[in-house]
């Protein structure tokens, strides 16, 4: 029973160590892609898949194939986004509303703030908006707006809101300092106070199963349940402390998201508490995670500086080596816990997710191998053992490609190298290697016919058939097979499978007969022709399609069969150097150009079986003329815009799906695609059907989106051409005597206007003398009038000064108050100020309200002390015009730099005296 569980866990733990080092697949969307701002603040999906992102630059739609971004009237900020049934609401700066698409498929934005009555905003931004029941919750920082019946009523609770949540039909609000509050008939009644969360800041809510998932910004998450609050699990806490939280998303029953502000995504299992953290290092764009979302099983991250796309509930997940230091990926090995793995640049061992290099490998590592107990690593210097972090070299013959065992025996090996066979045997833990004598050129690939018998391929000469000696030492006899019985020489491929020696030469496959020593065709793998075979163990096979697209097959040759297109596994597989091991029944390990890639087939499989692969999605339809509704049943396109049809299909429920379309009519076409685009040109008139399927990984393609389109036939057969022609050349008459009257006509036109030019450029400059003397007028007006009142305020303070330092003089204290009464109310401010205003505004109309557009912040006060200092007066002469000390003026000054953002090298006057926001 012992051996039994060693067995298993021996048997088990090499594959729990690499789903610790395993991501889901993660696709990236750079800001450049879909041509709009970095940040994206909020992300919402609608029933098809549809991505909807509140970008900087507007709302930001993705329909599976193609962004578009469409901006707000006001052109502001969008900062919370939600798909509810056809509409998508969006909150901005002062504004919110939704958008709704129309038959041509553009969306169209309508705003609701026209309903709120009797409310002004305070420079407010929504945040967040909360479908509940037929009623749609708009969040701001300081208030929350409820849109139902066509109405807005507005609560506004005297506090900094921070998130709302549904749970339990009730609805709860999270203040910054307060604590939680529910929201009931439009009141805010105290639910939790905030020492529960050790006065932290609440960032998010959801529901969780029967609980309440509370996030906070420093203090970590929480759970709030039947009156009774509780922290998560202690390790993500601290995680999630550490990398400030910003975001929560629920994943599942047992699974959710969060989402850091300095480390990325963290995907967290309540069952077995495993973490997965996502971030720059593991294929992120960067750590900064600014909203979440899920569609399926598919995870969307707004982040810092772009979109990105996690395939959550894959069946291949990557370990991927950002750093470089791994460089192409030839074999893996596992032996015990010990995890392997050879490339270009050596041998590393894999702890955790760091990658640790073995001294003294490096080098180009062709093949690893885990023979008697020991690991094996066929070396450009030779062959090593690897002990833990060390290496035993066994064999100093260059080049190692690949072991066989020799039949019949329990501790001898054949390896092809570069120079030739190399014979190992084992004895008392000892390796011992020498060449086989008679075999002196590179063999990557050798196996044995029978003990004796041994075929070896040539890189370049084709195929050669060894006997060997009863020790093995030498060869005893030869046969080549060469261009009269194989198609090509050139890479030809060897494989033993079921015991027969199996032949690829030139894409085609063959067979050895032994009995009449013969090379035939292999008519089981014909349908795998121009494919090559990375894989097999007798009951599976695994190809590679050898055309651009990289087309990976699994099959059983009887009832299985699935074809993974192009995706990131594709497109890091290293062309003839695919390489792939089987772990288990289900798990296999693929090698990649930057690390590797684990494919749970049972996984695969299962995922395939579950697909709903729905008939594809019409974007647009259009011509060089005009874009269609998308639910025309028959497009009508006249022959002049025909000359380029183009159209768009999309299924943005899967991740960079395929197409396959069947045109029918006078030209027909059939053709699989990569993309949902599809172009048409020049297709003869006539009436067309159009046939469009999505195309799974397993090869199955979707019921068909039917598209009919009529093509009009030139306008030029029409039996009212002639006269046409006869109409346009009256026309071309008629306009020929038009052009030369209306040509003689200009010439006096010329001329008249000419004089007429002149005269306005004259009437033009006194004009503009004019209204020069007078702006110069009103500006030294200004100035007189402004250096008056200050000096009357300074004349005053002076007097009320002595007043004060005589006090004792005035017998008469009533007398003395009622005096110096009268000096303050000498001092108005206001009057002065208003008729200061009235005469500044006159010569810099819009500069208070430019300045508080850019600057909300700034205060009465400060907007003084701009139009002062526009005005270029000195502290001293600004000080009675404020009534306080030139030490009040500095300071102020010094607070006013802050608030516009001016550092101490720019000189605030002058910037104040050139700002034309």
């Amino acid at each position: 029973m012992i051996t039994r569980l060693l067995s298993f866990f021996f048997l088990v733990l090499p594959i729990l160590l690499v789903g610790q080092n395993l991501l889901p697949p993660i696709y990236n969307y750079k800001a450049f892609e879909y041509n709009a701002a970095g940040q994206n603040w909020g992300l919402s999906t609608n029933a098809k898949g549809e991505l909807f992102s509140a970008n900087d630059k507007g709302l930001l739609y993705f329909n599976g194939e193609e962004w578009t971004l469409y901006k707000l009237p006001n052109a502001t900020i969008v900062r919370s986004v939600q798909c509810i049934g056809d509409r998508i609401y969006t909150g901005s700066y002062e504004e919110f509303g939704f958008w709704k698409k129309e038959p041509n498929g553009i969306f169209r934005y309508t705003s609701l703030t026209h309903l709120i009555k009797n409310h002004t905003f305070t420079n407010e931004e929504f945040w967040q908006i909360l479908p509940i029941g037929d009623q749609i919750i708009f969040r701001s920082f300081s208030a929350i707006y409820i849109y139902a019946n066509n109405q807005v009523s507005v609560v506004q609770p005297g506090f900094t809101v921070t998130n709302i949540a549904l749970h339990k039909n009730k609805i709860h609000v999270a203040s910054k300092s307060n604590g939680l509050f529910l929201l009931e008939d439009e009141q805010l009644k105290p639910f939790v106070t905030p020492s529960v969360f050790n006065n932290a800041t609440i960032i998010s809510m959801t529901s969780f199963q029967d609980k309440l998932l509370i996030g906070t910004q420093l203090k970590g998450a929480y759970f709030y349940i039947d009156g009774e609050v509780t922290a998560l699990e202690t390790e993500i806490n601290e995680l999630l402390q550490q990398h400030q939280l910003n975001k929560v998303e629920v994943l599942s029953d047992q699974e959710m998201v969060f989402g850091t502000i300095k480390n990325g995504i963290y995907l967290y299992d309540l069952n077995d508490r495993t973490i997965k953290n996502l971030n720059r290092a593991t294929g992120l764009q960067n750590n900064t995670v600014l909203s979440l979302t899920k569609f399926e099983d598919q995870i969307w991250a707004g982040l810092e500086n772009g979109l990105d796309r996690i395939g959550n509930n894959s069946a291949i997940t990557y370990f991927t080596d950002y750093s470089g230091i791994l460089g192409t990926t030839h074999d893996i090995v596992i032996q015990g816990n010990n995890f392997y793995l050879g490339s270009n640049t050596g041998i590393f061992q894999l702890l955790g997710s760091d990658l640790e290099f073995i001294p003294g490998s490096q080098g180009h590592v062709w093949d690893m191998e885990l023979i008697e107990e020991d690991v094996l690593a066929g070396h450009n210097a030779g062959t090593f053992r690897v002990q833990m972090k060390s290496l035993d070299q066994v064999s100093h013959i260059a080049g190692g490609y690949q072991f066989v065992k020799v039949p019949e025996s329990n501790n001898l090996y054949l390896q092809g190298t570069y120079t030739g066979v190399a014979l190992f045997d084992k004895r008392d833990e000892d390796w011992s290697a020498r060449a086989v004598f008679g075999i002196d050129f590179p063999v990557n690939q050798l196996y044995f016919e029978d003990r004796r018998t041994l075929w070896a391929a040539h890189p370049y000469k084709g195929l050669f058939r060894f006997g060997l000696d009863d020790n093995l030492e030498k060869v005893t006899d030869k046969k080549e097979f060469g261009p009269d019985v194989l198609p090509n020489n050139y890479q030809v491929k060897l494989y033993r499978i079921k015991n027969q020696i199996i032949i690829q030469s030139d894409g085609k496959w063959f067979k050895y007969d032994p009995i009449i020593e013969e090379i035939n065709p292999f008519k089981e793998f014909e349908a795998y022709n121009d494919k090559s075979l990375i894989y097999s163990d007798g009951d599976n096979f695994w190809f590679i399609d050898n055309k651009p697209n990289k087309e990976l097959i699994y099959t059983n040759l009887k009832d299985q069969y699935i074809s993974i297109g192009k995706s990131q596994l594709n497109e890091r597989l290293v062309p003839d150097m695919e390489h792939i091991s089987k772990r288990n029944d289900s798990i296999y390990l693929l090698t990649l150009s930057d690390g590797f890639a684990q494919l749970n087939l049972r996984k695969l499989q299962r995922n395939l079986s579950n697909l709903n692969s729905n008939a594809p999605e019409l974007s647009y339809f259009k011509d060089i003329h005009q874009r269609y509704g998308t639910t025309e049943s028959i497009f009508a396109v006249p022959y002049k815009y025909a000359s380029d049809i183009q159209l768009q299909v999309a299924s943005p429920n899967l991740i960079k799906p395929r197409y396959y379309y069947e045109l029918k009519g006078p030209l027909s076409q059939n053709k699989y695609k990569s993309n949902g685009n599809i172009t048409f040109q020049n297709l003869p008139y006539g009436n067309y059907t159009l046939k469009l399927h999505t195309v799974s990984m397993d090869n199955k393609i979707s019921e068909p989106k039917i598209v009919r389109l009529s093509i009009a036939p030139p306008w030029f057969l029409s039996t009212y051409s002639i006269l046409a022609y006869l109409l346009v050349l009256l026309a071309i008459i008629l306009l020929i005597r038009w052009y030369n009257q209306r040509k003689l006509k200009r010439k006096q036109l010329a001329l008249q206007l000419k004089l007429e030019q002149q005269q306005d450029e004259r009437l033009a400059q006194l004009e503009k003398d004019r209204l020069e003397k007078e702006i110069k007028d009103k500006q030294n007006e200004l100035a007189r009038t402004t250096m008056s009142v200050a000096k009357k305020n300074e004349l005053i303070l002076e007097l009320k000064d002595l007043m004060i330092l005589n006090k004792d003089a005035f017998k008469n204290k009533q007398r003395y108050r009622s005096l110096t009464k009268k000096l303050d109310s000498s001092i108005n401010e206001d009057e002065d100020w208003q008729q200061f205003e009235v005469n500044f505004k006159e010569l810099h109309n819009d500069f208070f309200e430019n300045l508080l557009k850019e600057y909300p912040r700034l205060t009465p006060k400060d907007l003084k002390l701009c139009a002062y200092l526009k005005m270029n007066l000195s502290t001293k002469e600004i000080a009675p015009l404020m009534a306080i000390t030139v030490r009040g003026v500095e300071i102020h000054r010094y607070r006013l730099r802050k608030k516009l953002g001016i550092d101490s090298s720019q000189n605030l006057s002058n910037y104040l005296i050139k700002y034309k926001q």
